[in-house]
């Protein structure tokens, strides 16, 4: 969260992205082709070995209704209870909700009532091989 659209913001998120998540099979990172998502730097911080880039459509808006339901969501289930003081009390919001309840607890339709933190754990186990003993 940055209260700028510079492409420093966004390589920030992939650096975490990076350093969160297995990076052996492609991770798919979707934008809506911001200038900062579209900026040399980000291509070369998203090579495509590592991710699979997503673009919304030109003039399709309902290629970012997933992301404009998470806002009507995290606004409705958890914003909507405090006075935001300034813009770090509204970043340490917003990644407690994200980080120790959405991805971890919440229950998800399309992660087939699960969390994604379980979805996730559930399908390596389905799908990686057997470690060698």
């Amino acid at each position: 969260m940055t209260d700028h659209l510079r492409t420093e913001g966004v390589l920030v998120a992939v650096q975490k992205a990076k350093q969160h998540r297995s990076t052996d099979s492609p991770t798919i990172i979707h934008s809506d082709r911001g200038c900062q998502d579209v900026s040399k730097a980000y291509l070369e911080a998203t090579p495509a070995k590592s991710f699979i880039r997503s673009y919304s459509n030109k003039a399709t808006p309902w290629d970012n209704a997933p992301i404009e339901s998470f806002h009507a969501l995290i606004k409705r289930e958890w914003l909507n209870r405090y006075i935001i003081k300034n813009a770090a009390h509204a970043h340490e919001l917003i990644f407690r909700y994200i980080e120790t309840f959405y991805n971890t607890t919440r229950i998800h339709s399309h992660c087939e009532m699960n969390s994604p933190h379980d979805y996730e754990k559930q399908a390596k186990e389905r799908f990686m091989p057997p470690k060698a003993s």
